[in-house]
């Protein structure tokens, strides 16, 4: 690795997240720091992966989609059972499963019984991008949470959906 990298990485480690944004006044609360800590973590993070994939031609939401269709199996899904199974909501998954489409990454097939119905499927070729990332993906995880145990990501998880059942 690059020395100003990990000078970077050394100097964000040591840092408190109002150093970081360059906050001046305290935080109101441990609960707004904590949240803030989250938000802005998630955003590195979520960052961070965009960039691994950008080589791969695909985006962090279009991976998710290829991800819950590998998931699917040959049954596919149709666009609300893919709407409410990703990570992140997005406005139109119509428009997102358009762009898989002409990528050659996703089918689409309407019903015959139902002609409302539509159910997206990954294609060969989605299914070889996915193989192509996995190895990427677990190096990225485990250079951005390889430093904690499994304990403390388990308990990371579960204060995580603590969080997230309240919302």
């Amino acid at each position: 690795m690059h020395i100003c990298v990990v000078t970077h990485i050394l100097h964000v480690m040591t840092q408190t997240l109002r150093d970081e944004i360059k906050q001046a006044k305290p935080f109101r609360s441990p609960r707004e720091e904590a949240y803030l800590n989250l938000v802005r973590s998630g955003a590195l993070l979520q960052h961070s992966f965009a960039e691994m994939m950008k080589p791969y031609g695909i985006t962090s939401t279009q991976y998710n989609v290829l991800r819950i269709l590998r998931g699917a199996g040959k049954a596919g899904l149709c666009r609300h059972e893919i709407r409410d199974r990703m990570l992140t909501p997005v406005p139109d998954v119509t428009r997102l499963l358009d762009r898989l489409v002409n990528a050659g990454l996703v089918t689409r097939e309407r019903s015959e019984a139902d002609r409302r119905l539509v159910t997206a499927r990954i294609t060969e070729e989605g299914l070889a991008t996915l193989a192509d990332l996995d190895r990427p993906t677990a190096r990225e995880l485990d250079r951005l949470l390889g430093h904690m145990g499994e304990d403390e990501l388990d308990r990371l998880s579960e204060l995580l959906m603590e969080a997230r059942a309240r919302a």
